[in-house]
């Protein structure tokens, strides 16, 4: 499990709080479209650094620590949660989201083409469950991570989403509870640059 000790190792990538604002003259689905779709691909990129550790027996149910449990449901394949290990939780997320991403009614792949009524809804609901996936390697794997040098790609990567997250109120704040600690710790004060 991750511990706060002084200051959080990142990349210095630049003010990432500016850079999740919306430009002047920008459409907000579209720029919540791609924050989105870059968001999951480097969620995908960081589990794939720590991914043979995430073992069926070593990560029987999908936590985040000992308070945190999350069960799969898409409403489709699995209409009803269900109690699954982390590495199965974090292959149906995968396979889910790229099927929303995919899915040219819900991200047109054409600038302009009209964004759908429920959008945002749709958003909030992928960048929630891919808050698991950040919440998951930090409590679980975080041993793993220092051990392979990627504490500051870690730690850029999950800044980046939080500042994304909060600008535009994504992912309610009681979703956020397992890292609120660390958030505060990236967001505010020196460590926002």
């Amino acid at each position: 499990m991750y511990r706060l000790k002084g200051r959080v190792a990142t990349l210095g990538s630049g003010n990432l709080r500016q850079a999740v604002m919306l430009p002047e003259g920008e459409d907000l689905n579209e720029w919540i479209a791609v924050h989105t779709v870059d968001l999951f691909h480097q969620v995908c990129m960081v589990y794939g650094t720590i991914a043979h550790f995430c073992t069926e027996s070593s990560c029987a149910v999908m936590t985040a620590g000992p308070k945190y449990e999350y069960h799969w449901a898409d409403g489709q394949s699995f209409r009803e949660p269900i109690r699954c290990s982390a590495p199965a939780y974090i292959n149906h997320l995968a396979s889910w989201v790229q099927g929303q991403l995919d899915d040219e009614t819900l991200f047109p792949s054409q600038v302009g083409l009209p964004f759908p009524e429920n959008f945002i809804q749709v958003a909030r609901r992928i960048l929630r469950r891919l808050f698991r996936v950040y919440a998951h390697i930090y409590y679980q794997h975080f041993p793993q991570v220092l051990a392979l040098g990627e504490e500051a790609h870690l730690n850029t990567s999950f800044k980046h989403f939080a500042f994304f997250v909060r600008e535009f109120s994504l992912v309610d704040q009681r979703n956020l509870v397992p890292l609120q600690e660390l958030i505060e710790k990236l967001t505010t004060g020196m460590e926002d640059q």
